[in-house]
């Protein structure tokens, strides 16, 4: 049997992150196994249908790698692909009215006043339970008041005895008293159909085979199973995904920010590296992996190996990740990204020294908008405490770098060339005369030529992009602060 798996979307937005995990491990189940994967859009709930959504769901889809084999701008033999033209055609009522004959569904006419009446509070939740008040309508009557145009809903007629059971990938078999499933609506009193019920037949007619979603989902899953067996039809493997939490290990929620797939995106994260991220939300390969391309995740992913437990959406590892994938790049790729910072930041530069920057700060950069903090100090000297010189490591306090710079500072005022190589030779030589660690002199170089512990190059690499004017103006300052 050729698995086919299915993204089936609502309109309503940019892609959550829960929701753009469950499209791609639908994506890679049907590739690793060489199956299908459909995209169909489920626009059926006209009040949150938001308008361009559509185009943001091919737009991430296009960008984070997952190609569709059927959908509404590629076509297949199973269209059409969005839920609204589907409506058109009557197949939902035609299935309902099926059911309706078969006595696992029927006409309810309560009022919105009635059904108000029926709720009940059930730890704290509002809930209402429908009492089946309209199964008890004669099926002659039902059709007559149907016919005179009043408004009806069509609900499925669940058993209120026993139990039923459905076995999940992950969780395995499931049971749920019968009392616990409600007669949900199968046809709204507009004509659409609801969510649950054109999920079901629409994946029955599109011969999905594997359904992965949500667990919150897992209690609707008998309702759904039912219609399948009312129907007669094959009940497909649902793999039921693990809550995504933030770091208090509550859901990660759409209000939260940046939890969108172009919301990440936008703040400087790698379409490629989100895509990994989200793959490790819940799952990891036999071989513990990390860094993986989309064909890596292809040829390793399986689906047994998902986990049950909530997956944390941890910022740091993402950022860490990110990071990763910058310092693996291209060079003239992280130059497209990294340009437009280190020039605003820096305006004046050659494109040489443009590039150099670049290559400086590519393996030291988690985020394209570090970059302009990481190299400001080249624009202007940064205020910063004396402190700074005293390292241990480098065995350096206030007074011997004091030293240092007074020592070195005539024979940096009579070179000519402070290109990167020639001055570290220099330097190194001066160094090696004076019996110095390297440490104990490029340490305060640094300090006074920054203004900062850490930055993206060393001390000669600072040397060339300053020049010899201001570097020395900068280590004359130093020498200043230093009581020299």
């Amino acid at each position: 049997m050729k698995i086919r798996t299915r993204y089936a979307p609502s309109p309503t937005g940019r892609m959550h992150v829960g929701n753009l995990r469950t499209a791609l491990y639908e994506w890679l189940i049907a590739r690793h196994e060489g199956g299908d994967y459909i995209l169909r859009i489920e626009d059926t709930d006209q009040e949150r249908f938001v308008e361009g959504a559509t185009e943001i769901i091919y737009r991430t889809l296009q960008a984070a790698g997952m190609d569709h084999d059927e959908g509404p701008d590629v076509g297949g033999d199973f269209g059409p692909y969005v839920q609204s033209e589907r409506v058109k055609s009557g197949i939902y009522l035609e299935y309902a009215k099926k059911l309706i004959d078969k006595g696992e569904a029927y006409y309810c006419f309560c009022t919105q006043e009635r059904l108000n009446s029926l709720k009940q509070n059930i730890d704290g939740k509002e809930i209402m339970v429908y009492d089946k008040h309209c199964l008890s309508i004669d099926p002659a009557e039902a059709q007559r008041r149907v016919d005179a145009g009043e408004p009806y809903v069509i609900r499925q007629n669940n058993p209120r005895e026993g139990t039923t059971s459905f076995t999940d990938v992950l969780y395995g078999e499931i049971s749920v008293d019968n009392v616990e499933l409600d007669d949900m609506i199968l046809i709204k009193s507009d004509g659409y159909p609801t969510y649950n019920f054109a999920n079901v037949v629409d994946d029955h007619l599109m011969g999905i085979t594997h359904v992965v979603r949500g667990n919150e989902y897992i209690s609707s899953t008998p309702k759904y199973n039912r219609l399948y067996e009312a129907f007669g039809w094959e009940i497909p493997q649902y793999i039921h995904l693990p809550l995504i939490t933030d770091s208090e290990h509550k859901k990660l929620s759409k209000r939260a920010g940046d939890t969108s797939f172009e919301d990440l995106v936008e703040h400087g994260y790698l379409s490629e590296c989100v895509v990994n991220f989200v793959a490790l939300l819940g799952w990891s390969p036999e071989d513990n992996k990390e860094i993986m391309s989309l064909q890596e995740l292809v040829e390793k992913f399986d689906y047994h190996r998902i986990s049950r437990s909530p997956a944390v959406f941890d910022y740091q590892k993402l950022k860490w990740m990110n990071g990763e994938y910058l310092k693996a790049m291209d060079p003239d790729r992280f130059y497209q990204i990294a340009e437009s910072f280190i020039k605003e930041t820096l305006p004046g530069l050659t494109e040489a020294q443009y590039r150099k920057v670049s290559a400086m700060v590519q393996s030291r950069v988690e985020l394209p908008q570090e970059i302009p903090d990481m190299i400001d100090f080249f624009r202007a000297l940064p205020e910063y405490d004396t402190a700074l010189y005293c390292h241990k490591k480098m065995k350096t306090d206030e007074a011997s770098s004091r030293q240092v710079l007074q020592e070195i500072l005539p024979f940096l005022e009579g070179l000519d060339d402070y290109s990167n190589d020639p001055v570290y030779a220099a330097i190194s030589g001066w160094i090696a005369d004076k019996g110095y660690k390297n440490g104990y002199v490029l340490w305060p170089l640094r300090i006074a030529l920054s203004g900062q512990a850490t930055t993206p190059c060393g001390a000669t690499e600072i040397l060339e992009l300053l020049g010899k004017e201001e570097s020395l103006s900068r280590i004359r300052k130093g020498v200043e602060m230093l009581g020299g």
